[in-house]
């Protein structure tokens, strides 16, 4: 198995998890960003940098995953692959994505698009709390656990 960040919109709070994950289990982990990022130093842990422009980390992310990896992702089409190349999607709030809900999760997301472009809803996502930091570590940790990592 392997660690795909969507590194450009992720929290740094759920980066420094994911970066303890991969070195305590041994996994290979890769942040995807279209700008440079710093990494520790690790034999598990690498950055790779795609050019700018929209969805090219989400692209590479997506040509890159084989079924079984884990994609940390708040990108909902990018999720949506991920699942239907047989991978695993969780949200930096410690969301699953899955083959349930994934399809509910995408129309609610271009129904607020419409709203918002009809100037009905201006509001984004809550901002990131210590709830949301600490339900990604639980369902990280839960996750390996299943995994037998």
């Amino acid at each position: 198995m392997h660690i795909w960040v969507d590194a450009d919109a992720t929290p740094a709070v759920i980066k420094d998890i994911l970066f303890r994950a991969a070195e305590r289990k041994r996994i290979a982990m890769t942040l995807v960003a279209n700008k440079l990022l710093r990494v520790p130093p690790s034999a598990y842990i690498r950055a790779l940098r795609v050019p700018h422009g929209f969805d090219v980390a989400d692209d590479e992310i997506a040509r890159r995953l084989e079924a079984g990896d884990l994609v940390i992702t708040a990108d909902i089409p990018l999720a949506a692959q991920v699942i239907a190349k047989g991978g695993h999607a969780l949200n930096p709030r410690g969301e699953f994505y899955s083959r349930e809900n994934i399809r509910e999760i995408l129309n609610m997301r271009d129904f607020m698009e419409e709203l918002r472009g009809a100037g009905l809803a201006s509001s984004g996502p809550a901002a990131f709390s210590q709830a949301d930091r600490q339900a990604f570590a639980n369902q990280l940790d839960r996750f390996l656990a299943r995994a037998g990592i």
